[in-house]
């Protein structure tokens, strides 16, 4: 069985239109695919800062990686396939997923280095972005999120990366809903390929 991991980053919960696409996107998903829900709004996420760095980095010195604080990095190295979700807010994403990504960026499990450089140690397959934006956003140089999460895909050793974007939903006269079904067509689309 292959693991999917579902990183839930909406952060208006139950009126979140990026969770409409998420879980559209779970209702494809294929049946040999575990799926693990990880809710950012419910973990105790912090940035490294100060002491909470500083155990970070002699952890790392040492490399223990047995130490509960390199959970996420371990979950999402092991996954067959990683879904974020997440809204546009402020040209990229909430603050609250790049904390996330902080956590999981660990040298020695999400990626490494050799004599060629940066190599990627997860053994994910697929990198997925769902997520919905207020305005145009697909292909501007604008937006950051997606390109953001794309260059790590790369740097974490995924084979592929996919955005799944509704945009337009909070422009006045813009049928966002319609907007809003279409990428929910795609998002299930993509899933059941997986």
């Amino acid at each position: 069985m292959r693991k999917l991991l579902l990183i839930d980053c909406c952060i208006r919960k139950e009126q979140s239109q990026t969770k409409r696409l998420m879980e559209a996107f779970l209702h494809a998903v294929p049946a040999d695919c575990a799926v693990e829900r990880l809710v950012l709004t419910e973990e105790n996420l912090a940035p490294l800062t100060g002491d909470f760095f500083a155990q970070r980095q002699r952890l790392l010195e040492s490399r223990d990686y047995a130490h509960p604080r390199f959970r996420y990095a371990k979950q999402f190295a092991q996954a067959d396939l990683v879904v974020i979700a997440a809204p546009f807010w402020d040209l990229a994403f909430p603050a609250l997923l790049k904390i996330y990504i902080e956590q999981v960026s660990v040298d020695g499990i999400t990626f490494g280095a050799n004599e060629k450089g940066l190599v990627g140690l997860c053994r994910g397959t697929d990198l997925v972005f769902l997520t919905t934006r207020g305005g145009f956003y697909t292909g501007d140089p604008l937006e950051m999120g997606s390109r953001y999460l794309d260059a790590l895909h790369t740097f974490f050793g995924f084979d592929r990366y996919h955005c799944i974007a509704a945009d337009g939903m909070n422009v006045a006269g813009f049928d966002a809903e319609s907007s809003l079904q279409k990428a929910c067509a795609q998002a299930q689309a993509l899933a059941a390929s997986l």
